[in-house]
């Protein structure tokens, strides 16, 4: 399934309760990138289906918040995904939901990059899950 996620989706809101981004006039929504979920390792989660978009006068699939920060530490984006939680997601009660989530980039070759960016921005709780579930 073809979706937005990303940086476009993160600027659009979403059935979360998470704050996403507020830079939408900012974001060149005619260089819009469509992500596969056949191609990635989540699938179709958080993915949600037939949203209006006002900046394209069209529907679209559209990764939730969530999923569109799963993408970029996928794609190894880092710098984009920065402030993951206090920016974007602004709840903690979706940390264990994310944090096993990113778990499936163990087997990544970039996953070292991945848990320390989770070490960066989630700290302790990052640590606690980890020795939790013996990672």
């Amino acid at each position: 399934m073809l979706y937005i996620s990303g940086i476009h989706a993160l600027n659009l809101t979403c059935s979360l309760e998470t704050c996403g981004d507020w830079h939408q006039s900012g974001i060149c929504w005619d260089r819009l990138n469509l992500y596969d979920s056949d191609k990635s390792i989540f699938g179709e989660y958080g993915i949600e289906k037939d949203k209006y978009i006002p900046f394209l006068n069209e529907t679209y699939n559209v990764a939730n918040h969530i999923r569109a920060l799963l993408d970029l530490l996928e794609q190894g984006h880092f710098t984009v995904a920065g402030g993951m939680r206090d920016d974007f997601i602004c709840n903690d009660k979706y940390n264990e939901e994310i944090f096993y989530k990113v778990l499936l980039l163990k087997n990544k070759s970039h996953w070292e990059k991945v848990d320390a960016f989770m070490k960066k921005e989630y700290k302790s709780d990052w640590l606690d899950f980890k020795k939790r579930t013996g990672i």
